[in-house]
């Protein structure tokens, strides 16, 4: 009986490559799982932190108010923070979740969410930080006084919610590797074909 190449399951009996995720998604390493699950819980705690330290941030004395929201860079800041704790619950529950499907789609979704949220916390912490550097330090060429020295208890409360905000940068950063890791682990490596490579070169003779 004569077998089709449908059922040898493609030419020369080759099976084709499969839309699902290899071996090594499957399996996986224990530690690594446990290095996502703590780098996905781990920045909901910091970011809440830090997000709560600058709404809460306020002086007041005989030389005016200082009030976050006078900043822009501390306002988003608290945007940031707010939506990257969002962020991180949402993903730490759905990393918890097995997938339907086991498919490429899902940890696609997953690594530009993770690097989308990644830039997002990044660009938060330096914008504050570039403003905690001329409240501290002032610059003549702008005419921006230094501040610190008038209210240092918002200065002091800014660094630490400017600190635990790059504190989660790093988890994210870790994030952003791992579930780099995880997608294209699972490419297997180009398949060859010895054989039409022959044929191509006796054909180019």
């Amino acid at each position: 009986m004569k077998t089709t190449e449908k059922e040898m399951g493609g030419v020369g009996g080759v099976s084709p490559p499969e839309v699902a995720l290899g071996d090594g998604e499957e399996k996986g390493h224990s530690g690594v799982r446990t290095a996502e699950t703590l780098l996905r819980l781990l920045p909901i705690a910091l970011c809440v932190t830090a997000l709560v330290v600058m709404v809460k941030n306020s002086e007041e004395n005989d030389f005016g108010s200082a009030i976050y929201s006078h900043f822009g860079g501390f306002r988003y800041l608290v945007y940031a923070n707010g939506i990257c704790a969002g962020y991180s619950l949402l993903s730490a529950f759905y990393a918890t979740v097995p997938p339907a499907s086991n498919t490429r789609s899902r940890a696609w979704i997953v690594f530009v969410l993770d690097q989308v949220m990644t830039y997002v916390i990044l660009a938060a912490g330096t914008v504050s930080a570039e403003v905690l550097y001329l409240a501290y330090k002032g610059d003549d060429e702008i005419t921006w006084s230094q501040a610190c020295g008038t209210f240092g208890g918002f200065c002091r409360k800014a660094t630490a919610s400017v600190a635990t905000t790059y504190v989660a940068v790093a988890c994210y950063a870790g994030l952003s590797l791992i579930s780099s890791y995880r997608l294209f682990s699972s490419y297997d490596a180009p398949i060859g074909y010895p054989s039409k490579g022959v044929q191509n070169a006796a054909f180019l003779r």
